[in-house]
């Protein structure tokens, strides 16, 4: 027997989503964390942001084509992200010495932490079953959140295209204010 409330079909709920935020973390406290970075110093979430904001981005796999673009986009834009007042970090469950060849590869001039059991991955919501070529397999989804100095998740890009990324971040770092 129908209770009052109609049964939202899943383009609805998409689109709800979409109007209400999009993502189940955006305008809530960041989950908190301290993860080992490249050279194996912890670093906390309180101590990123007490720096003012965060752009933290989860990404699959060092050395990876998508993964290089967005990182080097990341790079090469330093100053404009930094001028919005942001501190940008890279996240994914490969090794410390993977992220050390990858930035001394790239000369990359930001951390990459080590989430090797992707625990920081999942209480984000971005480690999800993926396919590739008709194999599914579970690993992180590339997204990037802008986190306030208050802890508070401003902005989430979701299934990041990495090509004009930065773009978007810096404009949503300008809407903070």
């Amino acid at each position: 027997m129908p209770t009052g409330k109609k049964a939202m079909k899943p383009a609805q709920r998409a689109g709800r989503q979409a109007a209400t935020g999009g993502h189940p973390l955006e305008g809530k406290k960041a989950p908190d964390f301290v993860l080992s970075d490249q050279d194996g110093k912890q670093v906390a979430l309180r101590d990123l942001i007490a720096k003012g904001p965060l752009v933290l981005y989860f990404y699959p796999k060092d050395m990876t084509p998508g993964c290089t673009t967005e990182a080097c986009s990341f790079r090469d834009n330093r100053e404009a992200l930094r001028a919005a007042g942001a501190t940008v970090v890279g996240v994914s469950a490969d090794s410390a010495t993977s992220h050390q060849k990858f930035i001394a590869k790239h000369e990359l001039n930001f951390p990459l932490l080590v989430d090797a059991d992707n625990k920081v991955a999942k209480a984000y919501g971005v480690y999800k079953k993926k396919s590739l070529y008709g194999r599914e397999f579970m690993g992180i989804e590339r997204t990037t959140f802008i986190i306030g100095g208050d802890g508070i998740v401003r902005k989430v890009f979701a299934k990041v295209r990495v090509n004009g990324h930065t773009d978007e971040v810096l404009e949503a770092l300008r809407h903070l204010g």
